[in-house]
């Protein structure tokens, strides 16, 4: 037996934090019944579980990474019909999901899947992975903009833990930052560089834990090796 979100997320449906919000909702039936509480144990072999009327199959775990470009929304589907990152996804039949999320203007690596159990681990609080962003952010960086950066600056939504950021390079009269963070807030490097008085005008995701974009080219992606799937699965990072 096991919690009901947790099948669901197995299923690919959602990751377990919206399947969850699913059950609660009253989208999810069990054997018939509608079920709202997302503690409730199943039999994903023997319940019939049906989610908005649709009965779920238990899918094969599939795993890639995507380098994202800019002007894709990080999403599996858009009421104002604009370009989702799946439709990137040629040829793929599983029901696969982004772990995290990347801005509509933001490129660089994302991960998709519909293993829920690992996009749990890579996006609860308590081992959020390191992620690593290129930014060429307006003017030049100063040492002591850096170093608030190094320190965590106050956003409208509290402090940012500590964050490695160093000068990577200059176009004019801009400069080019790398970051690496390991919270996920909403657009949190884009408020980072603001704050302290750098407005970002390009950011690129160049690094997830230890997966890089390598010879992955923009717009294109690859599967994850079995390798690589252990290995995400065994990082656990607890917060500064």
């Amino acid at each position: 037996m096991e919690r009901l979100q947790k099948v669901m997320a197995k299923a690919g449906i959602a990751s377990r934090r919206k399947c969850e919000e699913l059950i609660a909702a009253g989208e999810v039936r069990v054997n018939g019944v509608t079920v709202t509480e997302a503690g409730c144990k199943v039999n994903p072999q023997m319940d019939h579980i049906e989610v908005r009327g649709l009965k779920i199959e238990l899918e094969k775990k599939v795993y890639y990474l995507l380098y994202k470009p800019v002007g894709y929304i990080t999403s599996v589907g858009d009421p104002q019909q604009r370009k989702t990152v799946l439709d990137l996804m040629e040829g793929i039949s599983e029901r696969i999901y982004p772990v995290g999320r990347l801005d509509y203007d933001t490129s660089g690596l994302l991960l998709l899947t519909n293993d829920g159990d690992l996009a749990f681990h890579m996006t609860h609080p308590s081992h959020e992975m390191e992620k690593e962003y290129e930014a060429l952010v307006r003017g030049k960086v100063s040492k002591e903009a850096l170093e608030k950066l190094r320190k965590g600056v106050k956003l409208e939504d509290g402090w940012t833990a500590p964050a490695k950021a160093k000068v990577i390079g200059e176009k004019g009269p801009n400069t080019l930052l790398q970051l690496i963070i390991h919270e996920g807030r909403n657009r949190q490097v884009r408020r980072m560089c603001e704050t302290v008085g750098h407005p970002v005008l390009q950011l690129k995701r160049t690094r997830i834990a230890f997966l890089t974009i390598g010879h992955l080219k923009q717009g294109k992606f690859r599967p994850l090796l079995p390798e690589e799937v252990n290995k995400l699965k065994q990082i656990k990072i607890p917060l500064d």
